[in-house]
């Protein structure tokens, strides 16, 4: 791991592993509200059973984060984890018309909690192109 990559992987990382931690004891409101926010923008999770979606949700995200977190882990596999799980939170933000001002890409009031998950994705982009170029030198 290079010094420069050192605050946006403990930044990042943290942030997503509290957010899997949190959604470990996610009551049935939320549960029901993350569900359904995931089914309609990629209806083939409707396969899963609300309950365990969550779960699965919280521990992709713990791991995810605790990639990012943990020093040893090579820079382009924690980019590569960043870019994969925020790219599906970008299409779910972009399949979801309710989050976007009408006929644009800017988060309605709605969409701005989750607009963030576009930093996320360019984070692991970053992160990814700095490896690659890291790999040249």
């Amino acid at each position: 791991m290079r010094l420069r990559d050192i605050p946006t992987r403990l930044a990042t990382g943290a942030y997503i592993v509290h957010s899997g931690i949190t959604k470990l004891s996610a009551g049935p409101e939320q549960v029901a509200g993350l569900y359904a926010g995931a089914t309609s923008a990629y209806p083939a999770l409707t396969r899963i059973p609300a309950g365990k979606f969550v779960r699965l949700l919280a521990i992709g995200e713990i791991t995810v984060g605790s990639l990012l977190l943990v020093p040893f882990v090579p820079t382009a596999l924690a980019g590569a984890a960043l870019t994969v799980f925020s790219s599906g939170l970008v299409g779910m933000y972009l399949r979801t018309p309710a989050l976007r001002k009408p006929g644009s890409i800017w988060p309605s009031q709605a969409g701005t909690a989750i607009s963030k998950d576009s930093w996320m994705l360019a984070i692991g982009l970053s992160l990814l192109i700095g490896a690659a170029e890291d790999d040249e030198d």
